[in-house]
C-alpha cells in the first residue's frame, strides 16, 4: 500500500479538497510507512504553512499524530516555532498540541523548545519562554519529575548566559516554580545563578542606567529566597560597599520611580537574612555614615530661643525606616559598634541627631493619628487616607528603633515589620516591638517591659509612604535592551526562516 500513501502525500499539492483530506489521512497511516517518515512529516508542514487556514488548523492539530520515537523532538522544534502565529484558534491548537506531547516525552519536547529558545528567531524564543512560564505548572508530577526539573534547569542555564532583563524575570519564575527547587540546597543554587547574573564581581557604575538597572532586577529576583538558612551576605556586602557610597548619583530610565528609595527598601529586605560578613565594621560604617546623612542636626537657636534664620530640616521618613532597619539588622551582629568602635564625640551627636528626629516623629504621629480619629472601612480606602496609614506605620516603625538605639547600651531586640510588607503575627518573643510609643521624647534606660498594648499601632495596612501608593513589583521591568555586557541587551545575530 506504499504506492497509495504516496498518493495521499501528493495531495498537497492538489487543490483544497485534496489538502484536507491529506491533513487528515497523512497523520492516519502514518506509523505504517516508517519508510516514507520524511516525506510525510514533511508533507504535513507544507499543510501548516497553507494559504487557507482552515486547512492549517486541521493539519496542526494532527501533528502530535507524528510524535513517536526519534520524531518527537522534530515535532516539538515545529510545533515551537509555530507559536509565532497570530491567529488565536491557530495559537492554542499549537500550545494544545505541545502540551499533548509533553505528556508524552517530556524531556524530547524540552529539547526542541529549547533548541528554538536558543537559536530561533526573537518572536519564537519570546513565545516558547512564555510558553514554559505559564504551562510547565500545570503539568502533572507524574510529567515534571526530577528527571525533567534537572534538564530544565541545566537547559536553563545555557539561555541564562545571553538574556534580556524581561526574559531572566520569566526564567526565574519558571525555576523557581520547579518542585525539586523548593529545599534549602535549590534556593541556594537560584541565589548563586541571581548572584552570577548580577555580576556582582564587577565595578558598579551608577551613572550606567543598564548597570543600575540590572542589580536592581537581579535583587528583587533574590530577595523572595532569601530565609535564615539561605543568606543574603554577597548582596547586602555589594550594596553597602559599591551602591550605599553612590546613593545620591544612581540614575534610572524607569518613569516614576524613586530609585534611591527603592534601593534602600531592597537593601532593608535582605539585611535581616544576612548571614557573618567579612568586612562587618567596616560595612556597618558605610551604613551608619548613610543613615547620619537623612538624621539631621537641630538647627542653632538664637539667644530668644527662636530658631537663627535656619529652615527646618526635612525630614525623610521612607530613607530613615529603610536605612535605620538596615542598621538595626546588621548591628546586632556587632552590638558594640555604636559604645566601642565610635569616639564619645560621634555617639553623642549621634545621639542629638536621634533625639532631634524622635520629636518630629512625634508630632507627626499625633497629628496622624488625630487625622485618622474615628475612621474606620471605606474612609480608610481614599488615597488621601491611604498615605496617612502609611506614613503612620513608617513612623511608628521608626519610633520602636530608635527608642532601642537610645538604651544604655544600645538595644536591637525590638522586632518592626517594613511598612510595606504584610503584617506578620506577632510572636511573644517578639512583644517588644508592640511598646507604647507615644513618649515625646526617647526613654533613657531599658524599658521593664512590654507597656499597654498598642498593637494595633505597628499594624496598619501595609504600603508605601509617597504619593505613588504601590509597592515596588519584583517583576518591575524596562531599561535592559540595548548593548550591555554579558548579554543584557541585543543577543547575537540568530538564524531566520523555517530552520524544521
Amino acid at each position: 500500500h506504499k504506492d497509495a500513501y504516496q498518493v495521499i502525500l501528493d495531495g498537497v499539492k492538489g487543490g483544497a479538497k485534496e489538502k484536507r483530506l491529506a491533513a487528515q489521512f497523512i497523520p492516519k497511516f502514518f506509523k505504517h510507512f516508517p519508510e516514507l517518515a520524511d516525506s510525510a512529516i514533511n508533507a504535513q508542514l507544507d499543510l501548516c504553512e497553507d494559504e487557507d487556514v482552515s486547512i492549517r488548523r486541521q493539519a496542526i492539530k494532527e501533528l502530535p499524530q507524528f510524535a513517536t520515537g526519534d520524531n518527537l523532538p522534530r515535532v516539538a522544534d515545529i510545533l515551537t516555532q509555530l507559536l509565532q502565529s497570530d491567529d488565536s484558534a491557530e495559537f492554542n491548537l499549537v500550545n494544545n498540541a505541545l502540551l499533548s506531547i509533553f505528556k508524552m516525552d517530556a524531556k524530547g519536547t524540552l529539547g526542541g523548545l529549547f533548541s528554538q529558545i536558543l537559536q530561533g528567531e526573537d518572536i519564537v524564543r519570546e513565545r516558547a519562554i512564555k510558553f514554559l512560564s505559564t504551562k510547565l505548572k500545570t503539568l502533572p508530577e507524574e510529567v515534571m519529575t526530577k528527571e525533567v526539573e534537572e534538564f530544565i534547569l541545566t537547559e536553563s542555564k545555557k539561555v541564562l548566559e545571553d538574556v534580556t532583563g524581561e526574559e531572566f524575570v520569566l526564567f526565574m519564575k519558571i525555576l523557581s516554580g520547579l518542585k525539586s527547587l523548593q529545599t534549602v540546597s535549590g534556593r541556594q543554587q537560584l541565589v548563586e545563578l541571581v548572584a552570577e547574573q548580577a555580576d556582582l564581581e564587577q565595578t558598579f557604575n551608577p551613572s550606567d542606567t543598564d548597570c543600575v538597572d540590572r542589580l536592581l532586577q537581579c535583587t528583587r529576583q533574590a530577595v523572595p529566597l532569601f530565609s535564615k538558612n539561605v543568606h543574603s551576605t554577597k548582596f547586602v556586602t555589594y550594596f553597602c560597599e559599591h551602591v550605599l557610597p553612590n546613593l545620591s548619583s544612581l540614575t534610572t530610565l524607569v518613569e516614576g520611580l524613586d530609585i534611591q528609595l527603592e534601593v534602600l527598601k531592597l537593601l532593608a529586605e535582605m539585611s535581616s537574612f544576612c548571614g557573618d560578613m567579612e568586612k562587618l565594621e567596616s560595612n556597618l560604617k558605610k551604613l551608619f555614615d548613610k543613615l547620619l546623612e537623612y538624621m539631621p542636626l537641630p538647627p542653632e537657636e538664637a539667644e530668644n530661643g527662636e530658631n537663627a534664620g535656619n529652615e527646618e530640616p526635612k525630614l525623610q521618613f521612607s530613607y530613615v525606616e529603610c536605612l535605620l532597619y538596615s542598621f538595626h539588622q546588621l548591628g546586632r551582629k556587632l552590638p558594640d559598634f555604636l559604645t566601642a568602635k565610635l569616639n564619645a564625640e560621634k555617639l553623642k551627636d549621634f545621639k542629638i541627631r536621634l533625639q532631634y528626629f524622635a520629636r518630629g516623629l512625634q508630632v507627626y504621629i499625633r497629628q496622624l493619628r488625630l487625622a485618622l480619629q474615628g475612621k474606620t472601612g471605606e474612609a480608610l480606602k481614599t488615597e488621601e487616607n491611604k498615605i496617612k496609614v502609611v506614613a503612620l506605620k513608617i513612623t511608628n516603625n521608626i519610633n520602636v528603633l530608635i527608642k532601642d538605639l537610645f538604651h544604655i547600651p544600645p538595644s536591637y531586640k525590638s522586632t518592626v515589620t517594613l511598612s510595606w510588607k504584610p503584617v506578620q503575627k506577632a510572636d511573644t518573643s517578639q512583644k517588644r516591638a508592640t511598646e507604647d510609643t507615644t513618649s515625646s521624647s526617647p526613654p533613657k534606660k531599658a524599658s521593664a517591659g512590654p507597656k499597654r498594648d498598642a498593637r494595633q499601632i505597628y499594624n496598619p495596612p501595609s504600603g508605601k509612604y509617597s504619593s505613588n501608593l504601590g509597592s515596588f513589583s519584583y517583576e518591575q521591568r524596562g531599561g535592559f535592551r540595548g548593548g550591555r555586557g554579558r548579554g543584557w541587551g541585543g543577543r547575537g545575530n540568530r538564524s531566520r526562516g523555517r530552520i524544521y
